[in-house]
């Protein structure tokens, strides 16, 4: 059994929660003692490495078993015949190899071995293949060489995995971004990228990744999550998604607002599916990872500058592709995630006829979200007053879902709020839901497992809105106490 599976497969047996549940100490407490950080050492797992000689031989066949650098990119790990294929060229070559100079002869297990590592190389992820393989495993993180992390159940292991040098990981990678058209190298030494499977990814390399390069692979789920896989997750509750399903079939324009691997796409595409199959629908994507259902939909991704050019032809930016998708006669535009000037163009087509539109935003506070959203658009270079943007923010957003990553790693919706209006130069919002644990009093949301999303007990200023629009929703959902039955 591999470390990675011990480390799983550990149970705690006291009845008590483990150290890994329990909240942060606080910022007060003493130093880590000499004893805390050999423990933290001994906590390390033993490395698998490559045996040298193999190691060796895998990087010089690696690209001699090849006809063309990019012949086997597109090609899967699990296809026999592929597989095929390149055992025998393996055989052929090494039995040349072997002919010529008897240290290259090998034994059984070490035949067995080398070419499984090199199956891995020419047709899988090398080192972090079995992860990626992986269904338990959420997110890979390769942090250089000799240290890879994987998530699981949201929780994050380093595992036993190991490439065999920076050379190994750069293999690796260009075998991702080379499909896609992208160049990684020294004048592009960050690429974003995604699997064929859509799993999201994002590369770094040398000069600026110090530890060699990092490798982050938000990993697809092989199954569309639904409302429901939500609710039975306890992300949500089900009068809360009875009301989002209201909110998005009433063309209600929303934002959903996280940190970093909080669930704001996941949640997205989950929100997307309430859009009705008659309308013409457009993503937008740095890396495409939505998976909408709908027939009618037009699905955009950003383009990198052609190699070699000037930097600047060629390139499509979210900006760009928000801009063209006005005269596509869009329905809805679903960005997957504002981060720059593109937020103006979003607030404009949604302040244009553009109703129903979604896209996410990090921020860890629907406050937050709104700043960082004014932030945004100063970026496009308009030179706008402070109070314009807000007049544009409250006219375009009716509402804003944050998501959380909580501390014991599950991931849940922790406020439902509605913008609406201003007071002066404030916009003004409510929170409808928010998420509290039981016996929890006050406003703000809370941080750990073993809560609930609560309404509030405020009907939404829109919800007129909603009527009109065939969702007569009981007041039970938002805790106020005269019900009012569909």
């Amino acid at each position: 059994m591999s470390f990675l599976q011990r480390k799983l497969n550990e149970q705690p047996n006291t009845g008590q929660p483990s150290p890994a549940a329990e909240p942060a100490a606080p910022m007060a407490a003493a130093a880590p003692s000499p004893a805390a950080s050999v423990q933290r050492s001994a906590d390390i797992p033993p490395k698998r490495r490559t045996p040298p000689k193999l190691a060796q031989m895998r990087r010089m066949l690696r690209p001699k078993l090849l006809k063309t650098p990019d012949e086997a990119d597109t090609w899967r790990r699990d296809d026999p015949e592929k597989i095929n294929l390149l055992t025998d060229r393996f055989k052929q070559l090494l039995d040349t190899l072997a002919a010529q100079r008897p240290e290259f002869r090998l034994s059984p297990n070490e035949f067995a071995e080398l070419r499984e590592l090199l199956m891995d190389d020419l047709l899988g992820y090398g080192a972090m293949d079995p992860l990626i393989r992986n269904r338990e495993c959420s997110e890979v993180m390769v942090n250089g060489p000799a240290i890879i992390f994987g998530e699981f159940k949201g929780k994050m292991v380093e595992t036993d995995l190991a490439f065999d040098d920076e050379e190994h990981i750069m293999w690796t990678a260009q075998r991702i971004v080379r499909p896609l058209m992208r160049q990684l190298n020294r004048d592009n030494p960050m690429v974003d990228a995604r699997l064929p499977d859509g799993s999201r990814v994002h590369i770094v390399t040398q000069p600026s990744a110090l530890q060699g390069t990092t490798i982050t692979i938000r990993k697809f789920p092989e199954r569309r999550l639904t409302i429901e896989d939500l609710i039975k997750f306890g992300s949500l509750t089900k009068d809360a998604a009875e009301f989002l399903e209201a909110c998005v079939g009433s063309r209600l324009n929303i934002i959903v607002s996280g940190g970093t691997g909080s669930g704001k796409t996941t949640t997205l595409n989950v929100l997307s599916a309430f859009i009705p199959d008659d309308e013409r629908i457009v993503t937008i994507e740095d890396s495409a990872e939505l998976q909408l259902w709908q027939r009618h939909v037009v699905r955009l991704e950003t383009a990198p500058p052609t190699a070699g050019g000037d930097g600047k032809t060629g390139m499509l930016t979210i900006r760009d592709l928000v801009r063209g998708s006005l005269r596509m006669r869009p329905d809805r535009i679903v960005v997957g995630e504002c981060r720059s000037g593109e937020a103006l163009d979003m607030l404009q087509a949604m302040n244009t006829g553009h109703d129903g539109s979604l896209t996410t935003i990090h921020s860890n506070t629907p406050r937050d979200c709104l700043a960082r959203l004014e932030t945004l658009v100063l970026m496009s270079g308009m030179d706008l007053p402070l109070y314009t943007i807000r007049r544009q923010i409250v006219s375009a957003i009716d509402l804003i879902i944050q998501q959380t990553r909580l501390k014991d790693g599950t991931r849940k919706i922790t406020q439902i709020t509605e913008i609406q209006g201003m007071e002066g130069e404030n916009i003004t919002f409510q929170d409808l839901f928010v998420y509290k644990l039981p016996g929890q009093v006050g406003n703000a949301p809370a941080v750990t497992g073993g809560g609930r999303l609560e309404p509030t007990g405020f009907r939404p200023n829109f919800y007129d809105r909603l009527e009109e629009n065939g969702y007569r929703l009981s007041g039970r959902i938002f805790g106020v106490g005269s019900p009012n039955q569909r």
